[in-house]
């Protein structure tokens, strides 16, 4: 806390001391195509304090602003957010803004993937962004519905509602992911504090390609960064309903308001509840019966023009009456579809709670950004789960044990600084720090019963005992610029340093159910510790052909920390053994391209990645531990295209391809009580490729501008993939369509909606020892959502 406070006070002081310079004064008018002014239009000037709305008469102004380059950001609903550049070089600027009606020309979109607001066009990264109403047409609603909406992205829920993620090849296959979720700005550190509900979501980018340079650890295979809807001035009440198939109930409210000219709060509640779609053939029920509640709230504090505070507090709540719906092998998923045989019924609960402060300065020379958060997650099954998938009373696992054990809890802090707009601006830097503390105790048991025989234990009726206390702290140095060399000759340059220290404990114990006490120790207490440092530098150029063309070449080095592993009940796997970091050299080539004055807009990348130090896991049944090993190599190539254009006014087109050939130059992995090299296999949850074709038209159908008409049609496709390393889980190629019709009325907007219409029948995660889970069958149902 002395080194945070440190930071703190010196990245305040050098803003604070920036000195004077010129300054200038902006004003401007926003009309409509028709010459009339708009009013209520939001005026921001990106990466600075300057925000303001027109007047009735459609005039704006911004006094003492400080000589240089801005970009403007001006908006107003239903009408084309538009972006431009403006010079103040003078006592005063003054502008005319024409707005286009909505649908006749491709929205401008700003993102903030490099830590600063910009136009997403112009920025050299491979990246989408998801507005807000794309997140609603295209009915996301957790992160694992985010496949295949960014070219090469595959995330999957391995059967406990967890989002498994890869981009690219570069996968998650632990608690410790290789893409890295941030949202509002924080680090979700693992999988464990990570909260997959997605609702009152302003966008969600996705950023392809390795992003240590700026977001830190295992951000190998790139960036989800989740920005939800802050509190504004204006008092605004929002809800939505939605009933479907499965008795699927989804309720969200919410209110954003100013309690005081400087004090503004936002709260958002989302309740949802579907029965299984899994049925139990032991008990005749439906298996996988879920019912969750997420909310998000907000305090936002304007100390003066320049400094802001925000408090967030967010937390997920959700009891799963049968996780873990699997069908061993895929024959048998194929054959009874959504369908198994359990004696063990458990409810898994879930409890998740994530807070942060964040401390914004704009400054006139410097931006200064201090972010504080905390995160814990408490899971436990209330009965023992079932461990042989059979109506066999043989292996089960118990992991209640209090609060006490199974809660991972988190501390960040990061501090940032950047270059503010202005004087200067061919030269955009950020430069920080982040630190991190982690604590992960788990106890768990393997219950042996009746009929352990099967599974080959000569023993009946009694418990490994596994307990782990882990902990994990680190610290990190970033910082990354984009100089400007010529007028079209741009540089990119940044480093990374990461130092991570990692310790834990284990004890193995052996307890009869008889006994009210363990009778021995068949692992003692021991404990390890691990150190792990890593450089990840980015270089890059980009070259502007035109306003409306870029071209960009960058090489990163991405960085996957290593660690130890836990202790399981396999004898042959030993715990504590320490495994190295995973490090990935990549290299990529862009291009972003505007026509037809922003009708049309054309993206393509080719990338190739190689890996080494793979971290291999094996997962270690029945107590599913995963245990990593360092072995192998991997090499990614690949290419991805991103079309999206405007076909006549209110019909937009937009496509996203990605192929990807990832496999292993080398792989050294147990089998059959030898070693056994797969050289030559493919990389696991990545499908050859990923395809999405979406058409969405809208419009008021002739009526007057307070109804509109909306309808979505979507066909996703995925090529052939594997989900084990030996390539014996394999799903074929298969197409998923999903689609909706709505009408709204001012604010009040009903949609009728279904995802998988055709009911594909697919593997969406398998299991190395054979276990599958199916993805989620057709669905449909009806929303009603309304904002006053």
């Amino acid at each position: 806390m002395k080194h945070c406070l440190l930071f703190s006070i010196f990245f305040s002081l050098i803003s604070m001391t920036a000195g004077a310079q010129e300054r200038g004064r902006l004003t401007g008018k926003v009309l409509s195509e028709s010459g009339e002014p708009l009013e209520n239009v939001e005026v921001n000037l990106l990466n600075s304090s300057f925000q303001t709305k027109t007047s009735g008469d459609g005039t704006f102004s911004f006094s003492a602003v400080p000589y240089g380059s801005y970009i403007l950001s001006v908006s107003k609903r239903g009408y084309s957010e538009t972006t431009r550049t403006v010079k103040i070089d003078s006592e005063e600027i003054e502008l005319e803004i024409i707005l286009s009606s909505e649908g006749e020309r491709l929205k401008d979109v700003v993102v903030t993937a490099q830590k600063r607001e910009e136009r997403i066009q112009e920025i050299p990264l491979s990246i989408i962004s998801l507005s807000y109403e794309n997140v609603k047409q295209s009915q996301i609603q957790n992160a694992n519905d985010l496949t295949a909406v960014s070219p090469n992205l595959y995330a999957s829920d391995p059967g406990d509602r967890r989002t498994v993620t890869s981009i690219r090849g570069i996968v998650t296959t632990s608690y410790d992911p290789a893409v890295a979720t941030y949202i509002d700005g924080v680090n979700q550190y693992n999988l464990d504090t990570y909260i997959t509900q997605l609702f009152d979501i302003e966008r969600i980018e996705v950023l392809r390609g390795p992003q240590g340079t700026l977001y830190g650890r295992n951000a190998m295979g790139g960036v989800i960064n989740i920005i939800t809807r802050e509190p504004q001035k204006e008092t605004t009440i929002f809800g939505e309903a939605s009933l479907g198939n499965y008795n699927q109930q989804r309720y969200m409210a919410g209110i954003r308001t100013s309690l005081t000219d400087k004090l503004f709060f936002g709260a958002a509640g989302l309740y949802e509840e579907r029965e299984g779609f899994y049925t139990n053939e032991f008990t005749g029920s439906s298996y996988d019966d879920q019912q969750n509640f997420s909310g998000n709230y907000y305090l936002k504090y304007l100390f003066s023009p320049t400094w802001n505070a925000t408090l967030n507090l967010k937390h997920f709540s959700a009891e799963n009456e049968g996780a873990f719906p699997l069908n061993m092998g895929i024959e048998a998923a194929r054959e009874n579809p959504y369908t198994l045989n359990q004696n063990q019924l458990s409810t898994m609960k879930d409890n998740t709670f994530n807070t942060s402060l964040v401390i914004d300065n704009k400054g006139e020379n410097l931006n200064f950004s201090s972010q504080t958060a905390y995160q814990q997650n408490y899971r436990y099954y209330q009965n023992p789960i079932d461990a042989d998938f059979s109506p066999l009373d043989a292996m089960s696992i118990i992991n209640d044990y209090g609060k006490d054990w199974n809660t991972v809890k988190v501390a960040t802090q990061e501090f940032r600084l950047s270059s503010a707009s202005g004087p200067g601006r061919d030269l955009e830097w950020t430069a920080g720090t982040y630190m991190f503390y982690q604590e992960s105790p788990v106890k768990q048991a393997t219950h042996f019963g009746e009929d352990a025989a099967v599974m080959g234990s000569e023993e009946t009726n009694y418990s490994l005992i596994n307990i782990s206390e882990a902990t994990g702290k680190g610290i990190a140095f970033f910082g990354q610029l984009n100089y400007q060399v010529v007028e079209k000759l741009g540089l990119i340059a940044g480093l990374r340093y990461d130092h991570e220290f990692k310790k834990q404990s284990v004890l193995g114990e052996y307890q009869l159910d008889s006994d009210t006490e363990p009778l021995f120790e068949y692992q003692p207490d021991t404990t390890a510790t691990a150190s792990f440092n890593a450089f990840s530098p980015k270089a890059g150029l980009t070259y502007d052909l035109s306003e409306e063309n870029l071209i960009f070449l960058t090489y990163s080095r991405g960085f996957r920390a290593g660690g130890l592993t836990p202790l399981s009940a396999d004898p042959t796997q030993p715990p504590l053994y320490e495994y190295q970091p995973e490090f990935s050299d990549n290299y990529e080539i862009g291009t972003k391209n505007s026509f037809l004055e922003t009708k049309l807009l054309v993206n393509a990348t080719v990338f190739y990645t190689e890996v080494t130090d793979v971290q291999v896991p094996t997962l270690v049944m029945p107590d599913g531990v995963i245990v990593t090993r360092n072995t192998g190599k991997l090499t990614s190539k690949g290419l991805e295209v991103e079309l999206k254009a405007l076909l006549t006014t209110g019909l937009e087109f937009s496509y996203d391809l990605g192929f990807t050939d990832a496999g292993y130059e080398s792989l050294l992995i147990a089998q059959d009580g030898e070693e056994v090299n797969l050289e030559d296999n493919k990389q696991i949850y990545t499908p050859e490729v990923t395809s999405m074709l979406a058409l969405q038209y809208r419009s008021n159908l002739g009526l007057n501008e307070n109804w509109e008409f909306t309808a979505r049609a979507e066909w996703k496709y995925l090529g052939e993939q594997y989900f084990d390393l030996a390539n014996n889980l394999k799903q074929e190629p298969y197409s998923l369509y999903n689609g909706n019709i709505g009408v709204s009325y001012r604010d009040i907007k009903l949609m009728l909606w279904g995802r998988n219409i055709f009911d594909t029948e697919y593997i969406s995660y398998g299991y190395n020892f054979g276990a599958v889970h199916l993805g989620n069958p057709a669905t449909t149902g009806v929303t009603l959502s309304f904002k006053i």
